[in-house]
């Protein structure tokens, strides 16, 4: 199975990236909703977090307070570094289990949203990393129109991230999302041919 590990930063475009790979028949796994499944109550993982951080990041209905757990750990480097240490092997493990289903199921092609993949180095489960990359300009000018987010917490959150040269530096595939939809789309449908489909066309006649 070809497994595209797919990354950037806020606002450059992965999610849109990997709209059009789900409209060219690859089967898409989003780690942020896998995220969520874990936090689910009195699951092991939501043990762990009530464990290492207290009842105090539940809801009144016993889930996990992602904004509470977030503002606890965010300004706190060695707290970051404990959540990490609970979620990003159990969420290894969930998107392993799925490209797992997806190959029993026949599909040959899948991508993998997350964030931070590289940072939670799981480089093992791809193929490939594509990382999407945008100026710094295009960025601000999207998260003030999509979520209404001022330049300087915008410019924080982008500061607040793995360097985008850094970012690109560990991938296979960079993608530039500077131009327009229309390009991102025709730029994913030709890796998407030279890449994915050759593959697929490889592995069939082995």
């Amino acid at each position: 199975m070809f497994v595209i590990g797919l990354t950037g930063g806020i606002g450059t475009g992965k999610s849109q990236v990997a709209k059009i790979l789900e409209d060219l028949g690859v089967a898409a796994i989003n780690a942020d909703l896998l995220g969520h499944e874990a936090y689910l109550p009195n699951t092991a993982t939501w043990q762990k977090i009530v464990d290492t951080f207290g009842k105090e990041v539940l809801s009144p209905g016993g889930e996990v307070d992602r904004k509470k757990l977030g503002a606890m750990v965010f300004g706190d480097p060695a707290q970051l570094e404990r959540l990490n240490a609970i979620m990003f092997p159990r969420i290894y493990e969930m998107i392993e289990e799925r490209i797992a289903g997806l190959d029993r199921d026949g599909r040959n092609a899948v991508v993998v949203e997350a964030a931070l993949f590289l940072e939670a180095k799981w480089d093992p489960l791809a193929t490939e990393i594509w990382v999407t990359v945008s100026s710094e300009d295009a960025v601000v000018e999207r998260l003030k129109s999509r979520n209404n987010f001022t330049e300087e917490a915008i410019k924080a959150r982008i500061a607040s991230q793995m360097p985008q040269d850094e970012r690109a530096a560990g991938a296979d595939v960079v993608i530039e999302n500077d131009a327009g939809m229309d390009e991102l789309r025709g730029r994913v449908e030709q890796l998407f041919e030279e890449r994915v489909r050759s593959y697929k066309e490889t592995i069939s006649q082995t």
